[in-house]
């Protein structure tokens, strides 16, 4: 059975493997993004300081739930995020684009973060999945192969002691029967020479 199950073990590791890959790369992918988004915030450092961070903050994280390679990982569908209401004409000119990049700040951190997850899920699923490739190939599959082998040799030992049992039984009950024969003889010989 384990030697029918190891090659649906070793593609979902494959798959797995694949998955671990991209999710690494987008996670990477993701974090370049948000340290130039976060660049991008730095070069306005002076005026941050005049900024009502709390404008921005998030509101729903929307997550769905999708099997990769038969694990099921969380997949983010939707961010929402809540600006508060400030006055239009007393706020800077720049709180609009200071709104678009904390906004574009909180996606990518949340998106991520979901990357990291994903990743978290993926590796320990793909790692489980090596163990039990390594467990089928490297220690139960050649036990159990060892194991018939023993039960083998056994059964041929113990089918050769049969058939030598019953060799030496046979020739034992040809030399008794020899010798009643021959007693049988040496006794009709000397009935009829007394008669």
């Amino acid at each position: 059975m384990r030697q029918r199950t190891l090659p649906i073990i070793k593609s979902k590791e494959t798959a797995l493997r694949l998955e671990v890959k991209k999710c690494k790369e987008e996670a990477t992918e993701l974090e370049k993004k948000l340290e130039q988004q976060i660049a991008g915030y730095e070069s306005l450092y002076a005026l941050w300081g005049e900024f009502d961070t709390s404008l921005v903050s998030l509101k729903d994280v929307e997550i769905d739930r999708k099997k990769v390679a038969g694990v099921t990982v969380p997949v983010l569908t939707n961010i929402r995020l809540e600006v508060k209401p400030f006055g239009v004409f007393s706020a800077p000119k720049w709180y609009f684009d200071g709104i678009n990049l904390l906004q574009g700040l909180a996606k990518t951190a949340v998106e991520r973060e979901f990357a990291l997850a994903k990743l978290g899920l993926l590796d320990h699923a793909r790692r489980k999945t090596t163990q039990k490739v390594n467990l089928f190939e490297k220690v139960q599959i050649p036990g159990f192969q060892e194991a018939v082998r023993k039960i083998k040799r056994f059964m041929e030992d113990e089918e050769n002691l049969s058939k030598s049992s019953q060799k030496i039984l046979k020739s034992l009950q040809e030399k008794r029967k020899a010798k009643e024969e021959a007693l049988d003889a040496s006794d009709d010989s000397q009935k009829g020479g007394a008669a």
